[in-house]
């Protein structure tokens, strides 16, 4: 084993996830510098290191030395001092201030940060909030340093040493060494895998009951990001058997434990005329009940709006909105004036709009106190625009705070008679539960939502589960309008929910399009130009605001990934751009947040577009709607680029302008339920680019994948134990 030392003159390349090095070397009585490479994410340029490793000669860069262990030691003279406040290391010390810290204190410019850091009131034009930022990030930076060094000892990316300081502050390894399973559970982007490799490192068997129970609360979490708000025990015990490579008995025993523990819930559902016995955690087993009682609650209770006239009623709106209802719209809008609860469930063109219009203009003369809600930003903006009246999102109707969660529940509940929510196919279980037990007692509430879409991202089926439970009235809209009649995009949609292949004869003046393309490379190619000149010299349709291109997979020639980088070049060439988490970031891409963030009010789904990136400062700040956002660099895991996103992360959503890939590549994804909810996206125009056989698979594919839950079941009474008091 051979050794180096000396002082790192600058870092050529650096992995922000794996700490992947290449760095130059300045060594004491050497003219040149020499290459050393090796996983050193903690190295910062003027530091001084010692390493062993093995010298290499690669055949194009020359001889190297590739590190497998080294330590590091502050730089000890000015330009050292100089190179490594400049590296980034420290928010608000950026090349200019550092160059005025160390003409102002030389060598001795670590020392009085560390400990006497008021002295920085001596550096001429250093203000005080940049000074105190300057302190923090330095205290930051000093445990953030240990604790990156004690994680990658222990096999971790020090990507993840910032996040999990952030979590649980100077305690940081304290807490890992005590159960390093909760990092699964508390730092996005680390999984049960991870945790488990370093629970290994740090001696815990794999027999240990730590070990099986966070295996288990792990699988529960995966089969509720795969939808499932519950899950067949047997099947559950085979599949954490295998995950734990442990004995089936030990895993029933835990499950015992972790029950008697509240942890989770064990209950029988009746499945195809069988008794089955089925596991959930415990919030999402509370969501369920809570869904059942609160919709009990609603039901069972008087409504403080007098009764109306329901056919003056009728008569009354349709001159007012000068429009003619159908009769199963007139259905739809008096059983909104007697019935505490409805839903209202139809494709595009259906009148759902005209009969959520009517029903308040009919409402408005008996009470001012209305609202209007939906999921997503951009499904509350458009049924703002339908509306002519304020709706917002559903987690600002519910005041929800980072700390304390919503504060609009059963004790505080919202201030409405009379409460309609759209898109309500997006709502999953736990929001459901959330937004139930605001509603007053005396309120009415309306679903208005197309169950025939794509189910919600999260956790459940609510929708579907609460019209087949029968115990909320619904209005089923099925006749297309004289007006909607006229959109292919319309028209097409109904077929493909029919089952039938969408006319694609391509007539001049359509709003929907079809172009046959066999191979990937054609079809990617076909949707470049699209995008970047065929639409916008066409249409005069803008390629960030106005066309939207949704894929159903991530990979391969035309997944999600690649259409993104190749747009990204066409559209945003690279200029300064930031390299994180597997992301070209720069000023002006179009990217989409992928998790709910309630500390900045950004939820999956949202898009935006980048204004500005402060690397001194080491922020992006980001604009979505009417607001801009701030997210720090190790933050940036939460966006991805968004020129391509997937059909169910666009859900709610609906562009000017939907292109979208449907090709036999992506097989496995070709079902009817994504081609229709994808082509519904689409206001003015839709394009659909591939193969004929790829169209024919999608639309006669009605296999939805199945959704475990126990709401159906709950709400309409078969299963009696679960409705019981929250």
């Amino acid at each position: 084993m051979d050794e180096i030392s000396g002082q790192i003159e600058k870092i050529t390349f650096q992995n922000t996830e794996s700490g992947f090095t290449i760095a130059q070397l300045k060594v004491r009585g050497q003219s040149e510098t020499c290459c050393i490479i090796g996983s050193m994410g903690s190295a910062r340029p003027g530091e001084s290191i010692r390493a062993t490793g093995t010298w290499k000669t690669h055949l194009i860069h020359g001889r190297q030395f590739e590190v497998s262990g080294y330590t590091i030691s502050a730089p000890a003279d000015v330009a050292g001092i100089k190179k490594y406040l400049s590296s980034g290391l420290i928010k608000g010390i950026g090349p200019s201030y550092a160059s005025k810290i160390v003409e102002t204190f030389g060598v001795d410019t670590l020392d009085i940060i560390e400990n006497s850091p008021s002295r920085l009131s001596e550096v001429p034009g250093l203000g005080k909030k940049r000074m105190e930022i300057i302190i923090n990030c330095w205290s930051e930076q000093k445990s953030i340093r240990d604790v990156m060094i004690f994680l990658q000892s222990h096999g971790v990316s020090p990507t993840y040493a910032q996040k999990i300081y952030k979590a649980y502050g100077e305690k940081a390894i304290i807490k890992v060494k005590e159960n390093p399973y909760n990092l699964a559970r508390d730092i996005f982007g680390i999984g049960f895998k991870s945790a488990d490799a370093i629970a290994m490192t740090l001696g815990i068997e794999k027999s240990s009951p730590q070990r099986i129970d966070a295996g288990i609360e792990y699988l529960l979490l995966k089969f509720a990001e795969d939808g499932h708000v519950c899950y067949p025990l047997v099947e559950f015990v085979t599949s954490a058997a295998e995950i734990l490579e442990s004995p089936g008995p030990d895993i029933d025993a835990r499950i015992l434990i972790l029950e008697s523990e509240l942890r989770l819930e064990k209950m029988n559902l009746i499945i195809e005329g069988e008794i089955t016995p089925f596991l959930w955690s415990k919030k999402l087993f509370i969501a369920e009940i809570g869904i059942a009682n609160e919709l009990k609650r609603l039901r069972d209770s008087e409504c403080h709006l007098r009764d109306v006239d329901i056919d003056k009623a009728l008569t009354w709106v349709q001159a007012k909105l000068d429009i003619e209802l159908a009769p199963n719209q007139k259905k739809a809008v008096a059983m909104a004036l007697q019935k505490k609860t409805q839903i209202i469930s139809g494709g595009p063109g259906t009148g759902k709009s005209t009969i959520t219009n009517a029903i308040m203009a009919i409402t408005e003369k008996l009470t001012s106190k209305i609202l209007l809600a939906a999921p997503t930003g951009r499904a509350a903006k458009r049924m703002r625009e339908i509306t002519g009246r304020k709706a917002s999102t559903l987690h600002t109707l519910l005041e929800f705070d980072f700390k304390s969660g919503c504060k609009r529940k059963r004790d505080n509940p919202l201030d409405c008679d009379l409460l309609i929510i759209d898109e309500a196919s997006m709502i999953d279980t736990t929001l459901m539960f959330y937004l139930l037990r605001a509603i007053p007692n005396h309120a009415r509430v309306i679903f208005v939502g197309d169950i025939n879409q794509l189910p919600s991202v999260g956790p459940g089926n609510v929708l579907k589960d609460l019209i087949d439970s029968k115990c909320i009235p619904v209005t089923m809209l099925n006749e297309i309008f004289r007006q909607a009649a006229g959109s292919m995009i319309i028209t097409n949609a109904h077929k493909i929910n029919r089952g039938e292949v969408p006319d694609t004869r391509n007539l001049s003046n359509s709003d929907f399009y079809f172009i046959e393309t066999d191979s990937p490379e054609k079809v990617l190619d076909n949707i470049v130009a699209l995008v970047t000149e065929r639409l916008p010299q066409k249409y005069g349709l803008k390629p960030f605001e106005d066309i939207q291109v949704l894929a159903p997979m991530k990979k391969g020639i035309i997944g999600i990934e690649n259409l993104n980088r190749v747009l990204q070049d066409k559209l945003n060439p690279e200029n300064n751009a930031l390299h994180r988490f597997g992301n070209r970031l720069q000023a002006g891409d179009k990217i989409m947040q992928t998790r709910n963030n309630y500390k900045k009010n950004t939820f999956n789904g949202d898009i935006g577009k980048i204004s500005y990136i402060d690397s001194e400062n080491e922020c992006v700040f980001i604009h979505f709607e009417d607001r801009e956002v701030e997210y720090e660099f190790h933050e940036l895991d939460e966006i991805s680029l968004a020129y391509a996103v997937s059909i169910h992360k666009y859900q709610g959503s609906e562009c000017p302008c939907i292109v979208m890939p449907v090709h036999t590549t992506h097989f496995k994804m070709l079902h009817r339920n994504l081609l229709y909810t994808g082509v519904t996206r689409g206001k003015k125009l839709v394009i659909l680019v591939g193969t004929t056989k790829a169209l024919y698979i999608a639309v006669k594919n009605d296999e939805v994948k199945k959704r475990y839950s126990g709401l159906q079941q709950a709400t309409s009474g078969i299963l009696n134990p679960l409705i019981m008091s929250p």
